[in-house]
């Protein structure tokens, strides 16, 4: 009863505001596939006050390799703490470590360049990011000449007299291309040759 009901409340305020802002006829498709599809809806109590959701959250997004109340002693032999030995059933010893081992393992959880702890999902992620951003102006492409095109790329201006560099040189005439049908250079088939 409860997935049903979401569903419509939630498709309905969905399909209001694409009616809003005149995009339903492009999303009508997608909005019917979303309605005859069963809806799974989870509902459980909430944990409490927004201070333990943070408090709850934070355990897992600010926490670092081991607590500070599981380290015990740290001398110039090394460092003792608390760990739990899954082999042995999950119960909790004490154990030594050199320093140096202890900073070995401790630096294995640090994560290497741009991983992240926490990913995004839904609105959050980077794609839909994309989606939300201000639409800029779109620059409308510049249609160049090839000959614009090979000015700007290589510095070399072909309309340049190649002589005296100064004047600009201008088209009179354009020659038929030489392997064009009829052109005198390459015979028909009509054509006898004489040597």
């Amino acid at each position: 009863m409860l997935s049903t009901v979401f569903r419509g409340k939630l498709l309905g305020k969905l399909k209001r505001h694409l009616s809003d802002i005149s995009q339903l006829g492009e999303d009508q498709s997608l909005l019917d596939r979303l309605w005859n599809k069963p809806w799974v809806v989870d509902c459980e109590p909430p944990f409490g006050s927004p201070e333990h959701i943070v408090k709850y959250l934070g355990q897992y997004t600010h926490r670092v390799a081991i607590s500070n109340q599981r380290i015990q002693h740290i001398d110039k032999d090394g460092v003792s703490f608390y760990m739990k030995d899954y082999a042995d059933q999950g119960k909790r010893k004490l154990t030594q470590l050199s320093g140096v081992e202890f900073l070995h393992r401790f630096c294995l959880h640090i994560l290497p360049k741009r991983f992240v702890r926490i990913r995004y999902y839904g609105i959050l992620s980077s794609k839909m990011k994309k989606k939300f951003k201000p639409e800029k102006q779109k620059a409308v492409p510049v249609k160049e000449t090839s000959q614009e095109r090979i000015k700007r790329l290589t510095q070399f201006d072909v309309y340049q007299c190649p002589y005296c560099k100064k004047g600009r040189m201008q088209i009179v005439e354009i020659l038929p291309k030489i392997r064009s049908p009829g052109n005198v250079l390459y015979p028909t088939k009509n054509t006898v040759r004489i040597s």
